[in-house]
């Protein structure tokens, strides 16, 4: 069968395969072992290794590799299980294929129209096959299997599965693994020997694609500081793709708090296929490559040619189809795509049926042609029926008209000019070097717009992005950003909408509004536009607008840096959607309290350092230096560093090509300081060497004045004995050496880090957590280690089978560390049950209530982990009279007479983050002195009935049963009898009727069967005095209290009392009991 193109590393890897036939393109080889002559020993090995495998996991034993004469780089393209099935595939190439190939000039030319020929190839098979690909009954049978060996709950959703190896060591054990909503699993049963594996997803530090001495390509799985290895897969590539998706999905559905609303196949963890994962994906990497708006979804795909105008050739390509938007590009290395909206669709002709070719018309009377389309028919009905509703001319003239109307009440208010056209009108009558330099720019521009378009379906080639490294003219910037954003598609699609938020936004007063008041001065301080009420109210208006659409990211530095460069060559509504385009597109997570998304980034730079600069990588092993330095690069696009007529200049490479062009400049950057960053003796004196340099990055073709510019005025001295570097040289620079350098290779490479960077954000909270809790209890550190997985993880569990889990929804990464991971009163009364050192008998949901209220403090219905670290601490590690008070304050107001089901704890959050609430409390736990056993109010007859039979249920299965069951009979019934003698004195003179307390009949009442004989009263060793009230007096009537010094003293003389709460609690033995148990103890909710 025809396989999706994979690269091949090795052609002969390990001798496993021999070849049969070869031309100067393709290789036909068989796998040692099958045929003739069996290969000797090896192919004895590898056919033995091929029938123990499962079908599934076979091997086929002939391919098919394509090649080229200059590469030493393979591609496998088809298989088969037979020496005819691969002949046929041989045949069909050498029949349709060979001769065309000889047409091309270049080998990837040839390379890219060989896979592009065989992905048809597997479209049309797949039209047929798709109906039988998913077998339900294996399905079905795979599914039951999953339930029986992890015994996890049963809410959770089996994705798929997969027959694969797992290596313990250098051993490999062949079973199945199963990907599924929140987990990875791997079970393995052979020669009596089982292996079991279930990590999170939300545990997962890295996740890669591998290849060693042993294993060729292996996935490699880091969690919870183990590695783990899986290989043998039938479909590696399609593996590790769903593994890839479900742990990104993991990680912004938990961490990031992603509702998916705006995707149906993802907002239900319980509804989760592998086909809407696929789509998810698809969808991700169409709108990122074209820029899209996030409502945008891939809806059909059709293999044609394009003819590109004035160029005169027909260029191989993919159009891809939205709601909105006609979308093509290329895949034989031309880099041409263009973006045609449907709004601006006028008409749909099919010329020539024969060439099955069809020519979309556009405003601006332009035409793109498409032929070789498969299914042309289809595709001009579908472009029909979205311009009938969407690019009508009523349509259009209506959304100039909305925009307008959008712009009329507040005309006074938002700027409609560029402030560099304000500020720096263009003198048309001043002919200097670099005015004329500009013009010579413009016109370049000009000729291309003639031949490729101008506006949203302008054709981008090879040649727009040769314009872009020169530098886009002044004139053009905005027109260009907005076109390449992606932002004039948001614009034209939400009229008014800038407008509206700007009345609704101004005057507000949060957080993230004053912080903007604080920068407003500091954004690009020497430009005159930002030393003028003109440009700091237009700042302030984007701004704060924005603030108020997007209250996640809200504000954070380096955005006022950014935004005031974007109002610099854009118009103030322009400004705030390429301000929406940079934040919620092209850098995803960058602006919020963690800059995740920079991080991110700042990975991929050092792994881009390893692959590219050795030389410095030999020289600085630790490369967290140059992320340290490079943070500025990133958050700011290079414009806090680089003077602004230069730093626009990468801002428009930004524009075109994304986080890929920052990259390759920080590249340059530090190839060309390589051999002052060497030859430098610790860190500052090699911050010292970059900032010199870029002190020393001019534009010479700027036209900005002086005024403008922001020359190194402190350093003039010292910067000239430096040789000046031309921003367009180094941006050249950067594209010759690091231009090859793929888009899809970053964005897989973000992902990898991803999960890398998240969990070094985690750990770090926990060390910071752990350093603060181990102040307070008496846990081993490897003990509270234990505790705060097993805490966070009961955190998530009420998190996996739901989107709208109160706690998930309260979970703030911008909260104090101790603050972040919280849990309900459900999920503590869970990890309670697990953890507590006794095993209770009844009642045990009402203690765990009353211990949840007592730790409770702040009364928000979370409990955090140093409060419920401080109860266990407490219940393994305290004292005798420390466990009694924290039992004694369990039974204290409110009433617990009622029982738990009357109360519901609903986690009401903390809203805005209240930083006087915050240094209150921290000033009151100053001021907190030590509790005294005095301070403790008494409890009354309920509270104290209650707290007799707490302790009656502590004892169940305890080998000294019977015993305390005893003592505490003794010390109840003294205790009665104290209070009995006090009261008689008070009213000496009263008659008395000998009866039985009502008190002492509701604690016999509480004794377990077969106890009330053991009562005090019954017993020899005990004087049979009765216990008489006065006569006709009413028991409720009487109100009577005990002190916790009182019980203390009585429990005190009871020495099975005091051994049983003495007795050491075997600790590590709880942790690992709640380990195993806790995902069960989920699966019986």
């Amino acid at each position: 069968m025809w396989l999706k193109p994979e690269e091949i590393l090795l052609k002969n890897a390990f001798k496993l395969w021999v070849t049969e036939k070869g031309n100067d393109y393709f290789v036909l080889q068989r796998r040692r072992g099958y045929g003739e002559g069996g290969g000797g020993l090896t192919g004895l090995l590898v056919g033995t290794l091929d029938t123990m495998l499962d079908s599934t996991s076979k091997v086929a034993p002939f391919r098919i590799l394509h090649q080229t004469p200059d590469s030493q780089v393979y591609w496998s393209i088809a298989c088969g299980g037979t020496k005819e099935e691969i002949s046929q595939h041989w045949e069909w190439l050498e029949k349709n294929i060979m001769r065309t190939l000889s047409v091309f000039d270049s080998s990837d030319d040839i390379t890219s129209f060989v896979q592009g020929k065989i992905r048809g190839l597997i479209a049309e098979e797949g039209k047929v096959s798709c109906v039988q690909e998913d077998d339900p009954e294996k399905f079905r049978e795979a599914l039951l299997r999953f339930e029986k060996w992890f015994d996890l709950p049963q809410k959770e959703k089996l994705v798929t599965y997969y027959s694969c190896s797992y290596w313990r060591g250098r051993v490999p054990c062949q079973g199945w693994l199963y990907l599924s909503t929140n987990f990875l699993s791997f079970y393995s049963y052979l020669l009596g020997s089982e292996v079991k594996l279930v990590i999170s997803w939300n545990e997962i530090w890295r996740l890669e694609k591998t290849s060693n001495v042993i294993l060729t390509e292996s996935i490699h799985v880091l969690a919870n500081g183990e590695d783990h290895f899986f290989s043998m897969f039938l479909h590696l590539n399609e593996t590790f793709l769903i593994m890839e998706q479900l742990a990104d999905y993991s990680i912004k559905r938990l961490f990031d708090k992603e509702t998916f609303q705006e995707e149906p196949s993802l907002s239900d963890p319980l509804q989760i296929t592998k086909r809407g994962l696929e789509t998810h994906a698809r969808n991700e990497q169409f709108r990122a490559f074209f820029r899209l708006p996030k409502e945008e979804n891939l809806l059909e795909v059709y293999e044609s040619f394009l003819w590109v105008p004035f160029s005169h050739f027909n260029t191989l390509g993919k159009i891809c189809l939205s709601e909105s938007y006609l979308c093509f590009a290329s895949q034989d290395g031309s880099q041409c795509h263009v973006i045609i909206p449907m709004r601006e669709v006028i008409g749909v002709e099919k010329p020539d049926r024969s060439s099955r070719a069809l020519i979309v018309c556009v405003r601006g009377k332009r035409a793109l042609r498409f032929s070789e389309v498969r299914d042309f028919e289809r595709l001009a009905n579908a472009i029909r029926r979205r311009c009938g509703m969407t690019a009508s001319p009523q349509h259009s003239a209506s959304t100039e008209v909305a925009l307008m109307v959008g712009q009329k009440d507040s005309s006074k208010a938002v700027s409609t000019e560029a402030l560099m056209t304000v500020f720096h009108p263009q003198d048309t009558e001043n002919l200097d070097p670099k005015m004329l330099k500009e013009k010579m720019k413009e016109q370049s521009w000009n000729i291309h717009f003639s031949e490729y378009g101008r506006g949203t379906s302008m054709f981008c080639t090879k040649k727009t992005r040769d314009l872009i490294v020169r530098g886009i003219p002044e004139a053009l910037r905005g027109e260009l950003w907005m076109l390449f954003s992606g932002a004039v598609n948001d614009m034209a699609t939400n009229p008014g909408y800038y407008s509206e938020l700007v009345d609704q936004s101004l005057g507000t007063s949060t957080l993230a509004t004053d912080e903007i008041e604080r920068d407003l001065h500091r954004s690009l301080p020497e430009h005159p536009a930002f030393q003028s009420d003109t440009g700091i109210s237009a700042l302030r208006r984007v701004l704060t607008a924005y603030a108020y659409r997007n209250p996640k990211i809200g504000y954070c530095q380096a955005m006022n840096i950014l935004t005031s460069v974007l109002l610099l060559y854009a118009k103030e509504e322009e400004a705030f959607w390429l301000l929406v385009a940079v934040c919620e597109r092209m850098l995803p997570d960058y602006f919020n309290r963690r800059i995740i998304g920079a991080l991110v980034d700042q990975a991929v730079f050092e792994e881009l350092i390893r692959m590219h600069l050795t030389q410095l990588t030999e020289h600085m092993t630790d490369l967290t230096f140059f992320s340290s330095v490079s943070l500025s690069w990133f958050l700011t696009l290079f414009i806090s560093v680089l003077p602004i007529e230069s730093a626009v200049n990468v801002v428009d490479c930004f524009f075109y090509d994304g986080i890929k062009a920052i990259l390759q400049l920080g590249l340059a950057v530090l190839d060309y300081n390589m051999e002052g960053l060497i030859s430098s003796h610790d860190d500052a004196e090699a911050v010292t060497i970059l900032n010199k340099f870029f002190d020393n990055v001019t534009n010479k073709d700027s036209p900005l004045p002086q005024t403008v510019q922001q020359n190194s005025v402190g350093n003039n001295d010292k910067a000239s004995s430096i040789s000046k570097v031309d921003v367009s040289d180094l941006i050249k620079e950067a594209y010759e050496k690091y231009g090859d350098m793929k888009s899809e290779e970053v964005e897989s490479m973000r992902k990898r880090n991803k999960l890398y960077v998240i969990q070094t954000l985690e750990d770090t909270t926990k060390q910071n957590v752990l350093r603060v809790v181990s102040q307070e209890v008496k846990f081993s550190a490897s003990q509270l280690d234990e505790l705060y997985i097993l805490f966070k993880r009961q955190h998530f569990l009420s998190c996996y089978w739901t989107m709208n889990s109160p706690v998930l929804l309260h979970h703030d990464p911008s909260l104090a560390y101790l603050e972040q991971y919280q849990l309900g009163f459900h999920q503590f009364s869970l990890l309670f049950s697990l953890l507590e050192p006794w095993s209770l008998c009844s009642g045990k949901d009402t203690l765990f209530l009353w211990a949840f209220r007592l730790l409770d403090e702040n009364q928000d219905g979370l409990v955090n982990f140093k409060e419920f670290c401080c109860a266990l601490d407490i219940l393994y590690s305290g004292t005798f009279t420390s466990k009694l008070t924290f039992l004694f304050k369990l039974h204290q107001p409110p009433e617990c007479q009622k029982t738990h089901c009357a109360f519901c704890f609903t986690p009401t959050g903390r809203g805005k983050v209240d930083l006087q609430a915050y240094l209150k409390q921290w000033q009151d736990e100053i001021l907190k002195k030590e509790e005294s056993i005095k301070d403790l109010p008494r409890i009354n007859q309920a509270q104290f009935i209650q707290f007799s039979k707490t302790l009656y249920n502590l004892f169940h299965s305890d080998p000294e049963e019977e015993s305390l069951y005893r003592a505490v009979a003794r010390v109840t019934s003294l205790l009665l009898r104290m209070e009995e003698v006090g009261r008689r004195l008070q009213e000496p003179t009263s008659p008395q009727k000998s009866s039985t307390s009502p008190i002492q009949a509701a604690l016999e009442g509480a004794l377990p069967d077969g106890e009330a004989s053991s009562t005090p009263e019954s017993s020899s060793d005990t004087p049979s005095t009765p216990i008489t009230q006065e006569a006709g007096s009413i028991p409720q009537e009487v109100e009577w209290s005990f002190a916790f010094e009182q019980i203390l003293a009585s429990l005190l003389n009871e020495p099975v009392l005091v051994r049983f709460f003495e007795r050491p609690v075997d600790i590590q033995a709880r942790l690992d009991h709640a380990k195993c148990a806790q995902l069960k103890a989920k699966t019986n909710e």
